[in-house]
């Protein structure tokens, strides 16, 4: 007795793979291209030059962590998008998006991260990994609950989008969404914006996707139900941590490391994209919330990314007074000091 009840304690807190890509997902498109291999454990798409191929969750889903471990495609493979993301349908959509851009041998890839609400993205982070994703599995995560969206790459926090409604951002929290994934051809803008084309000799291209995992609340459309309603199953895993899961200090130190060695994009810090104003999340993010002053994006990383786009602007003619500039640091002492020196030679330029 007293071993099986050991027994199911390890099952209560081990990860429960859902690990059956028959039973739990559909192909969507692409026909043959799309493999279920190994007794139901490995998903391989594949693209070539008539079509890519894709699938989908047979649930949906309001709220929740869902797991996928990818394996992307290696050596030449610019022009390609493969994905892992959430959506629900319509044109007032909602989705949460991981994206892998693909490059020319030896480049490393983009992640493109993005994040959707009635219909409007345009919230885009991109960052490059700190390992090779095509030599072995990885495990890429969502967390999606009522606070904030975080991004995980083998569980080290990559972004997180907390919900702004307060100040009237659109979060998404009304709309059930499915599980998708993907791989295509986007070569019109995939690598290097659309610099660097897809090469079909080295077709076809594939990736590898397995252990799919979902700790979450399944939907119901024809009751409008959710399966954490509380007269059902709770999470289909019984982990309740991703309902108020946020970053602890540890998770704060890495999602700063990633932010600062790692971010090549983050739409907060685009002066030129936004030269009327950025959106308000942007400058609520920047505001000490308690803990909440590393959870999207350090001040430390706005700063060098709004110098760089200053820069580039002045470049172009454009001039700014040395109190615009200064205000880029926030005024914060430590950011006035570290910058003294560029912000001096910007001022004379």
């Amino acid at each position: 007795m007293l071993l099986q009840l050991s027994v199911l304690a390890i099952f209560l807190l081990c990860p429960v793979w859902a690990d059956n890509f028959y039973q739990d997902t559909t192909v969507t498109f692409g026909d043959q291209r799309a493999q279920i291999q190994d007794g139901g454990r490995l998903l391989a798409l594949s693209l070539d030059k008539i079509s890519g191929s894709g699938f989908q969750s047979n649930n949906e889903y309001l709220f929740g962590r869902f797991d996928m471990q990818l394996k992307l495609v290696p050596g030449n493979s610019a022009g390609t998008v493969t994905t892992f993301y959430l959506s629900s349908q319509g044109a007032g959509h909602d989705e949460i998006d991981f994206e892998f851009l693909g490059n020319s041998s030896g480049q490393p890839y983009t992640v493109h991260t993005n994040v959707y609400s009635q219909g409007k993205g345009n919230k885009e982070q991109q960052f490059r990994l700190w390992f090779d994703p095509t030599s072995s599995f990885h495990t890429y995560s969502i967390v999606w609950n009522p606070q904030r969206i975080i991004f995980l790459v083998d569980n080290i926090p990559i972004r997180v989008f907390n919900n702004h409604e307060a100040i009237g951002v659109p979060f998404p929290k009304n709309q059930a969404m499915r599980v998708y994934a993907s791989l295509w051809n986007a070569d019109d803008w995939a690598t290097q914006g659309g610099r660097v084309k897809t090469d079909w000799s080295m077709a076809p291209f594939t990736a590898f996707y397995r252990n799919f995992n979902t700790n979450a609340c399944v939907w119901s459309a024809a009751s409008s139900t959710s399966s954490c309603g509380g007269s059902k199953t709770d999470s289909v895993n019984n982990d309740q941590a991703w309902k108020t899961q946020e970053l602890n200090a540890n998770g704060r130190n890495r999602i700063r490391w990633v932010q600062q060695k790692h971010m090549i994009y983050n739409y907060c810090a685009d002066a030129q994209r936004f030269s009327q104003g950025f959106p308000p999340e942007c400058k609520r993010s920047r505001l000490l919330e308690g803990n909440e002053c590393e959870k999207l994006e350090s001040r430390e990383m706005n700063t060098n990314m709004q110098l760089l786009s200053l820069t580039y602007a002045m470049t172009k003619g454009q001039s700014y007074s040395i109190s615009q500039l200064q205000s880029h640091t926030g005024h914060h002492p430590e950011n006035v000091k570290r910058y003294e020196y560029p912000l001096k030679i910007l001022a004379e330029k």
